[in-house]
């Protein structure tokens, strides 16, 4: 059976990256296509056993494709829909980006594992449009108009549908009007410890981008006074640094052996913004920090309320100063080692081995 993985672009290690290098681990003959890599990232990042070849659409050898891909984003359905994909009787497609629009042989099986329909273009585009610049927001609108429309049909290419979290199910019943099997992506729970001994800080660690919404876990710690320590680096980060008080620290961009560290000695890791998934707060709680999360969106899959984390439903200053108090004042006990049992609900052989029992049901009865 040949197999090809299917990706949108490949120059970072972030959630959708970990899902392909999982996914080439079960099938490590597949073939990878991306529109846009760094090929030496993604060998070191694959698995040992995988035998493939990397491959890409012709986004990669346009001007600038590395740092600028995202400008050629109108081109990449044209990019999908020229790769030959003949000769495979497997794709597994992984969107978030333009991923899923490949033609196939009638009688191929299509599973997309959709980690987001495309945000810019559906619920956040109004979101995305407002933080451009004149000349996006004046070409933009046309631009995602017509993605809309090959976003809905290109849906209709795929034989079935994985969703990262019951949120995305929801978005792909909305905007796709397809049914997803929801199977949580992988988390790397083993390269955690935990103790039972917590710091005084709180963490609050992600891109300081506008949607993540760092900028309300700093106003709401001004407000307390208690220590934060913000990871990250992003459009926000200097703005961050004016608003912030004398409690609150921003590290910037860090290792991972660094992060590890923080997440394991924090006394609770601060979530408040509305994501697909969030693979942030597993690894807290692998690390064994519980976790005060905005009650929507991904968190609900992963934060149980009173029991690995706090859950506030209104994403506001006081409504997050609330649900720390209640932290704070002993309203909950959460125990280290119960959170890191938690936590390993989500580990990657149990990904994987959902993703091989799917994709088998489905070519047995293809």
């Amino acid at each position: 059976m040949k197999v090809a993985i299917v990706h949108y672009w490949w120059l970072s290690n972030r959630g959708g990256e970990a899902v392909c290098s999982a996914i080439a681990e079960i099938y490590p003959e597949a073939d990878i296509f991306i529109h846009v890599c760094d090929e030496d990232l993604v060998r070191k990042t694959l698995p040992s056993n995988f035998k493939g070849q990397i491959k890409t659409t012709f986004i990669s050898r346009l001007p600038g494709a590395r740092k600028h891909y995202q400008k050629y984003l109108p081109l990449m359905p044209l990019a999908l829909e020229q790769l030959n994909l003949t000769e495979y009787d497997l794709i597994i497609s992984s969107e978030s980006g333009p991923a899923k629009g490949v033609i196939t042989r009638p009688d191929a099986l299509h599973v997309c594992y959709c980690h987001s329909p495309m945000r810019y273009v559906w619920d956040m585009y109004h979101e995305y449009l407002s933080g451009t610049g004149r000349l996006i927001r004046m070409l933009f609108p046309a631009i995602a108009h017509w993605l809309r429309m090959w976003d809905k049909l290109s849906a209709d290419r795929v034989d079935h549908f994985i969703a990262n979290s019951r949120f995305v199910a929801s978005r792909i019943q909305k905007f796709y009007r397809r049914q997803a099997e929801v199977i949580y992506p992988p988390v790397n729970v083993s390269e955690f410890s935990y103790s039972e001994e917590r710091g005084d800080f709180y963490l609050c660690l992600g891109q300081l981008v506008a949607y993540k919404r760092a900028d309300l876990a700093v106003e709401a710690f001004n407000k307390l006074g208690l220590p934060l320590i913000v990871v990250g680096e992003g459009e926000l980060f200097n703005t961050l640094k004016e608003i912030a008080n004398s409690n609150i620290t921003l590290m910037g961009r860090q290792s991972f052996p660094i992060i590890k560290d923080l997440l394991q000695r924090c006394r609770g890791l601060v979530f408040p913004g509305l994501e697909d998934f969030g693979i942030v707060p597993v690894e807290a709680m692998a690390a064994g920090a519980p976790v005060i999360a905005y009650g929507k969106g991904g968190a609900l899959d992963t934060v149980v309320h009173g029991k690995t984390g706090v859950l506030f439903h209104e994403q506001s200053i006081d409504a997050l100063v609330q649900a720390v108090r209640q932290f704070e004042a002993g309203n909950f006990e959460f125990a280290s080692a119960e959170l890191h049992q938690h936590a390993k609900t989500f580990e990657k052989r149990k990904f994987q081995q959902r993703v091989k029992d799917f994709i088998d049901k489905a070519l047995a009865t293809t």
